[in-house]
């Protein structure tokens, strides 16, 4: 029952974002997706990201690593709509995906010669310590915590916690009506734990998943009664059962995403913020945003680096 659901779920974002290519002159990037309004493939931003030829980067074993090995192993979630999304073809999109494909491009590679590693929330310092990947884009929370075990670039996106209900549901407003409901989040994720740390639910009404796809379905067969993560995260999922699902209550945190890096490799962190800056200042980031996670109507602009 539960992987015919997620089925279900897949083919409502397969059309979610078929609808949403509607109109959009989508190219086709060296980074795998396809042009809009053809069934059910991936929609890119139609930002094309063209290799560095003049690469100056020294002092980073990470950049030394790719160099010799002519390409990138970049760690991403997969069933994040607009954010990090594979679709039933292969392919990936996603806001998350350009940011990847741009460094990248920036570090040399041809964004077709990434390797993407689909990292579970809990195991993704484990991925960088371990030399897994060589970094990770995927709605990654920098906090204190996690930059004893890896190192950050960026923010290079601000989302707020939020709460994902079926339609029908008005007895959950917001995170202080969540007590005696059954709350679901990802394994490892900041959501989870905050839910933990504020007691806004009881402990046994704490469900968890490896994906945030497992919770949704959890939630359409009502086995739970609220998701919790970023708003960014819940509004793409909402935006593919519109009928089913909504966002409720107001964002109760601040979630700066960052690129996740080796902790020891300070010269790739300059690295990588220096071109999220070039990114700001040329408008490429922002023509990324517009043309994935913009298309759910929401705006936004890229935040302040936090440079360390």
């Amino acid at each position: 029952m539960r992987f015919q659901r997620l089925a279900a779920v897949a083919a409502i974002a397969t059309l979610a974002l078929s609808v949403a290519a509607c109109g959009k002159d989508g190219t086709s990037p060296s980074g795998g997706t396809d042009n809009a309004g053809t069934g059910d493939k991936c929609v890119s931003s139609g930002v094309k990201f063209t290799p560095a030829t003049d690469v100056k980067l020294t002092g980073s074993p990470t950049y030394d690593k790719i160099k010799a090995a002519g390409k990138v192993v970049v760690g991403v979630k997969a069933d994040q709509p607009n954010l990090g999304y594979k679709d039933a073809a292969g392919n990936r999109c996603g806001f998350d995906i350009e940011i990847a494909q741009l460094l990248a491009s920036k570090l040399g590679v041809d964004p077709a010669k990434i390797e993407y590693k689909e990292i579970a929330s809990a195991n993704r310092e484990t991925a960088i310590k371990g030399g897994e990947i060589d970094y990770y884009v995927g709605t990654y929370s920098i906090t204190d915590k996690r930059k004893n075990d890896v190192s950050f670039a960026g923010p290079y996106f601000v989302a707020g916690q939020d709460l994902l209900v079926r339609k029908d549901d008005s007895s959950i407003t917001g995170k202080d009506s969540l007590k005696g409901k059954k709350v679901c989040s990802a394994t490892g994720s900041t959501p989870l734990q905050r839910v933990r740390d504020q007691k806004l639910t009881e402990d046994t009404n704490i469900s968890e998943f490896k994906t945030y796809s497992e919770c949704v379905s959890q939630l359409l067969d009502k086995k739970v009664d609220a998701v919790t993560t970023d708003d960014a995260i819940l509004k793409g999922f909402a935006a593919q059962a519109p009928g089913k699902l909504k966002v409720v209550g107001q964002p109760f945190s601040t979630e700066k995403y960052g690129i996740g890096l080796p902790k020891d490799d300070k010269a790739l962190r300059d690295f990588v913020n220096d071109a999220l800056e070039t990114a700001r200042t040329d408008g490429t980031w922002q023509k990324i945003y517009t043309g994935t996670l913009g298309i759910s109507g929401s705006t936004a602009t890229q935040p302040a680096l936090e440079r360390y």
